[in-house]
């Protein structure tokens, strides 16, 4: 018997989330069963060795509780970037969205982005953050972030390039050629997504104050980012670079 492809495959980043993983995995798979029949999900619990990171036997566990979702625990070769490629390699879907599992991006997001891509016909839809609730440093330097991003990368229909959940199609995925293994990785979506002059759209969210425990972003990570999108710039003059 074969296995229908999934409309939608939605790939949750569950780094270090321990048990609270539940809290928002639970209602996104209500929500999903209510809204978009035709789903999987692919709960990332990649780890550090030795660490006590309970996180591979949640997912672990969940998955072998839900035939429509998958766990993908592996000793982790990288940080968030290199989680999300096994996840987005793994999702069969017609469609993939990605999401962090910390609950500072609503599941509902998950929705309400896949019907503008749906509705507008798009190559990749994603959010924008128009109320934050992570304090003044976070916004500041994802304000300067998007700034340089947007005068070094110009006609990109993108307001905030970080922001999750980022949906594709599973064609738009296809021409992506991912390297990043680092929190990077949202910036080399949209870069090659203007690239190969996707169609994107985005819509408005709300972005939480992160609760259960504290931000992996550390406070230098705002030059490694500048210097990588510098780089990144430069290596689209450079024939076979890009």
């Amino acid at each position: 018997m074969n296995t229908p492809v999934p409309n939608l495959s939605v790939v949750v980043l569950c780094y270090k989330s321990g048990d609270t993983i539940h809290s928002f995995v639970d209602p996104l798979k209500d929500l999903l069963d209510k809204e978009e029949p035709e789903w999987e999900m692919i709960l990332v619990g990649n780890y550090f060795p030795d660490t006590g990171d309970t996180t591979p036997q949640v997912v672990t566990a969940i998955a072998d509780r839900h035939p429509r979702i998958a766990a993908v625990t592996q000793p982790k070769e990288g940080m968030m970037g290199w989680d999300m490629k096994t996840g987005l390699n793994r999702a069969t879907g017609k469609t993939i969205a990605v999401i962090d599992g910390d609950n500072q991006m609503p599941y509902g997001d998950v929705i309400r982005v896949y019907r503008k891509l749906k509705e507008k016909h798009l190559d990749l839809a994603k959010t924008f953050r128009t109320v934050r609730d992570d304090g003044t440093y976070r916004r500041l330097i994802s304000a300067v972030y998007n700034l340089v991003f947007t005068v070094l990368f110009p006609g990109l229909n993108s307001r905030d390039i970080n922001s999750k959940p980022k949906i594709m199609t599973r064609e738009a995925f296809g021409k992506l050629d991912l390297q990043s293994d680092d929190w990077f990785i949202d910036a080399e979506i949209m870069i090659q997504a203007r690239r190969h002059r996707m169609k994107v759209g985005e819509v408005e969210c709300v972005f939480r104050n992160l609760t259960d425990r504290p931000s992996f972003v550390k406070p230098g990570a705002i030059l490694e980012f500048i210097g990588n999108l510098i780089a990144y710039r430069l290596k689209e003059f450079v024939p076979g670079k890009k």
